[in-house]
This record gives C-alpha cells, structure tokens and sequence, in this order.
C-alpha cells in the first residue's frame, strides 16, 4: 500500500486551514485547536514548513504563521517532497545509481519510472488551493436521489446535498484529519 505518514496527512491539514484565510497568521496553539490535532505534532510540522519555504513565521502580538506564497502557487507535490523527501515509489526512482543490485537486468525500471512521474505530475496538478476547496470543482452525485442525473436530495448538484443554504459550513470547520 502507499500511504503518506501521518506527519505529512497532518501537514496537508494545517497548509489547507492556512489557505482558508491566507491573509490571517495562526499560532500552533490556535491552529492545533481548530485542527483538533496534537500541539507537538503541529509545532513540529510548522518547522518544517518554515524550513522548506511554505510558510513563513512572524514574531510579535499578531504574529504566527501564515502561508509563503499564495496557495494557487502550491501544488502538493512540492508539500509531498517538503514533509516526505522527493516522490519515489521504488528504491531505483530515487535518482540515485546502485541503490538496488538488480538494477543491472531490471525489466521493470523503465515502467515503475512512468508511474512515479504519471504520480507525481497529477500531485503537481493539484494546487492547495484545490485543496483547501476555493478553486475545487464541484463533484456531481451519478444516479442522483431525486431520480434526475446529477441531482442530490436538495436539487443541485453535489455529494451529500451540497449547495442547500442548511449545510453551509464554517471556513474551518470542513478540515479535519483522515
């Protein structure tokens, strides 16, 4: 199975409540609150976002972190490479020769080398912004309930009835972990 470390599902979390309102810095214990994640957990990523040049820290009263670069300029390729190192499926697409000693005569290496780019350019093809939901196309339910394709139970078009003037959420209250 592939699957992200916790870590990094924890840093999509904070990066996507930041691009709600990008103009506002957060501080850990607020943005651990807001997240319900482990303040630990969040200092430490903050750090390292800090670090690889995704967020940028302010000191002071109305200090915290806010977002480096606007987040239509973000794609989670590069939030994947900055909480995991780069995307690499198997030992050989790391880019680093004689990682494996089959390397010599291995049939696969040319194929697992179009999977791990076809993965990476659909992780640069999505923006945080997408992620945070500002820029995301809306997604049609099939076979809606009301018998009418594309349809949900309140008539437009959405999962789970999204769109009904009930089901507005708060801008942070649609981010939680996995």
């Amino acid at each position: 199975m592939i699957r992200m470390t916790k870590q990094t599902d924890y840093g999509f979390v904070l990066l996507t409540r930041l691009a709600v309102e990008p103009g506002r810095a957060m501080n850990a214990p607020d943005l651990a609150g807001e997240t319900k994640l482990p303040l630990p957990m969040v200092s430490k990523i903050l750090k390292l976002l800090v670090r690889q040049g995704l967020l940028a820290s302010h000191r002071g009263v109305k200090g915290g972190y806010a977002l480096a670069r606007p987040a239509a300029e973000i794609h989670a390729a590069e939030i994947l490479r900055a909480l995991e190192g780069a995307v690499a499926l198997t030992v050989c697409i790391e880019g680093s020769p004689g990682e494996c000693d089959r390397e010599p005569f291995c049939t696969v290496r040319g194929p697992w080398q179009r999977i791990n780019k076809a993965v990476f350019e659909a992780l640069a093809g999505v923006t945080l912004a997408e992620l945070a939901g500002e820029t995301a196309p809306r997604l049609v339910q099939l076979g809606g309930a009301l018998g009418r394709p594309g349809r949900g139970q309140d008539g437009f078009a959405g999962i789970g009835g999204q769109g009904s003037a009930g089901s507005q959420a708060s801008p942070g209250s649609r981010i939680e972990s996995h």
